[in-house]
């Protein structure tokens, strides 16, 4: 059975296992560490409190595993000992993917560095796993990624990382684009209703074309959370924060089982 047809069918090789119980979407804008905002930090407080808020959530549902998802420049599992690095923004800053790990180890892309620096904020962490997806994958790939998520452990919690558009305004990293907000109105209803098949159906070349970082990880947390819904129950979704202060779109979402 191909990737699609799993997902129209709801198939799971899972069987009654519920192995996704939660999910947290966050974005991923180096800004949102202080040490590289400088004296712009402030602007991104509620930003960084929202992440926060859904972060905590993530974790209070007690997973056996976080799985961190983000874009990067290849599709598939990092192996630990990983480190991410915020060098490139000016800051001599590493951040390793398991706090007190023995050595560097494999590079952590931008996503899941600051995925990684915000699960660093909490006190309560459960055993941690990266995976990273290709800005271009295609709906095989990702199918087959999202199984893969499913199958981390028995109680699985990801932390997804993605952007909206990057096209919001003149003076936005792609320009301006009269497609963005209608794009990210779309992808912020669909993470505040957990509405699966919306995520889905987002469009891989207006997507990138809008520059839309989010469009692989947000599909992969789709198909995760449809295998589990098929299972058993459903999904509640909660909006927590919507802005684009830089002409980029950022989102933070909670999602539970029901």
């Amino acid at each position: 059975m191909t990737g699609s047809a799993r997902r129209r069918t709801g198939d799971s090789r899972y069987g009654e296992r519920v192995p996704l119980v939660a999910a947290a979407v966050c974005p991923h804008p180096p800004l949102l560490v202080p040490e590289v905002a400088g004296s712009a930090a402030p602007e991104l407080d509620d930003l960084r409190a929202a992440c926060d808020t859904a972060v905590r959530r993530l974790l209070a549902t007690d997973p056996d595993i976080v799985v961190l998802l983000g874009t990067g420049p290849v599709t598939g599992p990092i192996r630990t000992p990983a480190t991410g690095s915020l060098q490139p923004w000016g800051v001599d800053l590493d951040v390793p993917l398991v706090p007190g790990q023995p050595d560097r180890g494999a590079v952590l892309p931008l996503s899941l560095t600051i995925g990684a620096w915000l699960l660093a904020r909490h006190d309560t962490r459960p055993p941690v796993t990266a995976v990273q997806v290709a800005a271009d994958a295609g709906p095989a790939e990702l199918a087959a990624l999202a199984d893969d998520v499913g199958a981390a452990g028995d109680r699985v919690a990801s932390l997804v990382l993605g952007d909206g558009s990057a096209c919001r305004g003149e003076k936005a990293p792609g320009y301006d684009d009269a497609r963005a907000l209608p794009y990210d109105r779309g992808v912020a209803a669909a993470l505040a209703d957990a509405d699966l098949d919306a995520l889905l159906d987002l469009d891989p070349v207006v997507s990138a074309a809008l520059k839309a970082a989010g469009r692989a990880p947000w599909q992969v947390l789709a198909g995760a959370a449809r295998a589990a819904r098929a299972a058993r129950g459903g999904w509640r979704g909660e909006l927590l924060h919507d802005s684009a202060p830089y002409g980029v779109a950022y989102f933070v979402a909670s999602w539970e089982r029901v």
